[in-house]
């Protein structure tokens, strides 16, 4: 509902009656306000501690003061506009409601915040669901242009470009996820991620092939998730973007979901379907880079207020698109305010920032000569660490049972460390290193593999370096690098054998999980953004039986402690045997403490051959007879039934330094792992 309010307030073109509106203000709109808006009180009041505040670039809750806000005064309904465009010489209110008249509600600048504000009644047309936009002239060269509100809450549906007034008003029924929230995502807790890109998820062939609505995607996603075993989605950008084949990366509303699929309240009920079905949702959110459409951020009053002036710093020679100016005070509060407010008001459960990399190195995408040194004389770009570590470091503060998760591909140390030890303070980091080491490897004829088994153990050397998340991601289907499945070696039955086996390497190696949609089931044709997921290959064994396999892989993830509690702890793996490069053979044993406290053990054991190791020897740390939970060759998935009749029993004696061993029948291309069975 509308904000109420019982003290005067400042309506748009009222103060420049006498001013001349025929011929515009000029001058006169540049004088500041008098003082009335300090009478008011409300979170909508824009105070002198607001605005000192935003202009040092520690006001984080921004999306309460900017942008277009409904609200009632002495019965008076209407809206409350502000933007921010400090080199304007004049701003306007321009709308269905005025006949996109530029003269016809001006409003006035507040002191020297560079702040322009005006109410305008909802009798003249100010109410919910109306377009608009703002018309900035700029103090510089003449420049006049029409803008969409950067804190708007709703957008016209791409191609069209208007804001729309809007509230966020929304009764939510997830109260015992979010009690519970902290529990489910501590870094000891299983975190399994179904990435998706809404749009394309699944289509509804009936009626043109149209995506689904936010709310048909929150039902189906929910009943899909727990089905599958998946603790989060991790949607691709759903903030509003004007591209629909940018995926969402190009964002241009900070502060609005895309209303191609309908408007705040029905992503609300999405994320709140989600989460009343268990589910958790992560958000891809943009901080590194924007689009330079015209109603967008750039050149946003005549100058280059969102990003750098200089191309060097301000504009991405590979995406063709504008930087941030993270040095900018303001700039930095509307970023760490956008993030507060999805977090706030949409109940989003982690913000996963996408090309961390971008911004961490002032020559990302440049040659020599092409981009400018720090003031140390480094690539390092110094504003925009200090913006992440502040960013993080608010979110946590702010939220500290979310999580942030850095798409990050160099080897920046500490990425996932708090500011206070150097680090950037995300919670978790991408492993690109494993991704692309893992699908190299399993792409090479079986026959040279031993010439490259480190591919798979050089992981070793740094996995507790960081809190990782191991991610088959959209990056990796698409733009001609072939699905998963048609990345593998080998023949039809082969191809599914390996990608098995990447799917078992991924849910048992320390760290989080994500996958992006299509993979679950095998699919042949990379991600497309025009169709969906290719639903029909389920008819097939084959893609049914990959789908089976990553749904028990969550089971067994989730239920057995030692392969998640340890994900992020340096005692959580420990290689059994990591060096048979010649028999294609990897074994090692994951640990982690179950909620009575008392340890856990698995053996993880990989065959990446395709002939049949058997007796295979492999120590372990205790005795007695071990339960073979998962087998990635059962005929359930697909494979050829090779294994070890559901369990064995130790041999008695050690191996290699461990006290004792198991002698393994281990299936082509497959994965085994086991436990000790249940002490009586």
């Amino acid at each position: 509902m509308p904000v109420v309010v019982d003290a005067p307030l400042p309506v748009a073109g009222a103060a420049a009656v006498g001013a001349g509106l025929g011929g515009g203000l000029g001058k006169a709109e540049r004088e500041p306000l008098d003082g009335q808006l300090d009478q008011l009180s409300g979170p909508l009041v824009l105070t002198e501690d607001d605005l000192y505040l935003f202009n040092e670039g520690s006001h984080y809750r921004l999306f309460d003061k900017l942008g277009a806000h409904l609200l009632t005064r002495d019965g008076v309904a209407g809206v409350m506009f502000r933007v921010w465009a400090p080199n304007a010489q004049r701003v306007s209110v321009v709308g269905q409601f005025n006949g996109w008249d530029t003269k016809k509600h001006p409003l006035r600048v507040r002191g020297g915040s560079g702040i322009w504000e005006g109410f305008i009644p909802g009798d003249q047309g100010a109410v919910k669901g109306a377009l608009y936009k703002y018309q900035i002239e700029s103090l510089h060269n003449g420049y006049q242009v029409a803008k969409t509100d950067p804190f708007g809450f709703l957008q016209e549906c791409p191609p069209a470009t208007a804001s729309r007034v809007w509230d966020l008003e929304y009764a939510w029924n997830d109260a015992e996820w979010m009690r519970t929230r902290r529990a489910r995502q501590s870094l000891d807790a299983p975190m399994s991620i179904y990435e998706c890109h809404l749009g394309s998820w699944m289509r509804v062939a009936q009626e043109g092939n149209r995506s689904l609505t936010y709310r048909e995607a929150g039902e189906r996603l929910a009943e899909y998730c727990v089905k599958m075993g998946f603790t989060h989605v991790e949607f691709l950008p759903l903030t509003e973007h004007p591209l629909y084949r940018s995926w969402g990366y190009q964002t241009v509303g900070y502060f609005a979901p895309t209303s191609r699929f309908g408007h705040p309240q029905d992503a609300m009920a999405m994320i709140d379907t989600l989460h009343r079905a268990g589910v958790g949702v992560i958000l891809d959110w943009v901080p590194s880079h924007f689009p330079t459409d015209e109603h967008g951020l750039g050149y946003f009053d005549g100058t280059h207020l969102y990003e750098h002036a200089d191309p060097r710093q301000g504009f991405h020679p590979d995406w063709k698109s504008a930087i941030f100016n993270y040095g900018r005070h303001e700039v930095r509060a509307f970023l760490i305010s956008s993030a507060m407010f999805w977090l706030e008001k949409y109940h989003i459960d982690g913000l996963r920032v996408d090309a961390v990399a971008s911004m961490l190195y002032l020559d990302y995408g440049r040659q020599e000569g092409e981009w400018m040194p720090n003031r140390y004389g480094g690539k390092e770009n110094v504003d925009a660490i200090d913006f992440m570590r502040r960013l993080n470091t608010e979110v946590y503060t702010r939220f500290p049972d979310v999580q942030t998760i850095a798409e990050e591909s160099t080897a920046w140390a500490l990425v996932s460390k708090p500011p206070y030890v150097g680090g950037l303070g995300f919670g978790l980091k991408w492993d690109m290193g494993w991704m692309h080491d893992t699908l190299k490897h399993l792409s090479r004829d079986p026959v040279h593999r031993r010439f490259h088994h480190n591919e798979l153990t050089f992981r070793g050397m740094y996995m507790h370096s960081e809190n990782y998340v191991l991610p088959l991601s959209h990056d990796e289907v698409v733009h001609m690098k072939g699905s998963l499945l048609n990345k593998m070696a080998g023949d039809r039955w082969q191809k599914f054998a390996n990608l098995r086996l990447v799917l078992c390497d991924q849910w048992c190696q320390p760290g989080k999980k994500l996958l992006f949609m299509g993979g679950e089931i095998g699919q042949w044709s990379e991600f497309s953004e025009e169709g969906s997921v290719d639903w029909h290959v389920l008819n097939d064994p084959l893609h049914a039986g990959v789908q089976r396999l990553v749904a028990d892989l969550n089971r067994v993830y989730r239920a057995e402690p030692a392969l998640h509690a340890g994900d992020c702890r340096d005692d959580g793996f420990v290689w059994s045997e990591p060096n048979d490069a010649e028999g294609g053979v990897l074994a090692w044993v994951r640990r982690g403490r179950g909620p009575d406290g008392a340890e856990r053990v698995a053996l993880v054991v990989m065959n990446t051959t395709p002939l049949v190791r058997e007796p295979y020897r492999v120590g372990v740390p205790i005795g007695g007879r071990w339960d073979e939970v998962l087998n990635s060759d059962a005929p359930l998935y697909g494979g050829s039934g090779v294994g070890n009749m559901g369990g064995l029993g130790a041999m008695g004696q050690g191996w290699r330094g461990w006290p004792d061993c198991l002698e393994l029948r281990l299936p082509p291309l497959g994965c085994v792992i086991l436990r000790p069975a249940e002490r009586a």
